[in-house]
């Protein structure tokens, strides 16, 4: 008999993260497996190869309670957050699982967890690849809409960076790096100039010749947030899709 309440219980948490609504599912659930019905939760992915196991071996660590399921591809983890906050997860798996892995941002109740898994495959997808880092989707929300869209994504980074793309690897590499430090930094060419120990006149000049190779300038806002989208892209896309 306890077995198949545990099975029902699993069986109610699949249902929740995959969205499958029905009247009374997240009441339901909540009395099978003795959680919240309005608590706080949210949702962590974890890719199979990067996590040995259903998650952290402890259901309980650091004030907060995992609910771990296995699927073919993945581990889905429900978090019970109480007063903590979604990157409290991602620092604790970080320590705990080799990644890559997204965690959602919070949600009330377990009626949230379908909306929270999509959230957290979204930030599982800012990790690109070969990146083993744990993100939460605070933070990264143009990112994850970049890596949403692949087709889109890869037309944006042709526009916007094809001249640049074409020149020699060290000058790409020179002026990309410094559009970063530059973004990194707020804005700020003098505080970039010290992360990238040069001259302040230095970081303006490559902004300037970055200017040009685009065709957009850094000062116009709907200009540079295309900008900003296609550096994205060419960091979460394989380079066989640009």
């Amino acid at each position: 008999m306890r077995g198949r309440g545990e099975d029902r219980g699993w069986a109610l948490l699949d249902a929740l993260l995959d969205d499958r609504s029905a009247p009374g599912l997240a009441a339901l659930a909540a009395e099978v497996l003795g959680l919240a019905e309005c608590g706080r939760y949210a949702v962590a992915v974890l890719s199979l190869r990067g996590c040995p196991g259903p998650g952290p071996r402890a259901p309980v660590a650091h004030g907060l309670r995992f609910l771990w399921r296995v699927r073919p591809d993945r581990v889905l983890g429900v978090v019970a957050l109480g007063e903590a906050e979604p990157a409290s997860v991602a620092a604790l798996l970080a320590d705990r699982c080799r990644g890559p892995g997204g965690v959602s941002p919070a949600v009330r109740g377990l009626a949230g967890l379908g909306t929270a898994r999509r959230l957290a495959d979204a930030a599982l997808l800012t990790c690109g690849t070969g990146r083993g880092d744990v993100a939460c989707l605070d933070g990264r929300v143009p990112a994850a809409l970049v890596a949403g869209l692949p087709p889109v994504s890869a037309y944006l980074a042709a526009e916007v960076f094809g001249a640049l793309l074409a020149r020699g690897p060290a000058e790409r590499a020179l002026l990309l790096s410094t559009l970063d430090a530059w973004l990194e930094c707020g804005g700020s060419a003098g505080r970039a100039a010290g992360r990238l120990r040069c001259h302040r006149n230095t970081v303006l000049n490559r902004l300037r010749r970055l200017e040009a190779l685009t065709s957009r300038s850094l000062s116009r806002p709907r200009e540079l947030v295309e900008v900003v989208l296609a550096l994205d892209a060419l960091r979460l896309l394989p380079a066989a899709a640009l």
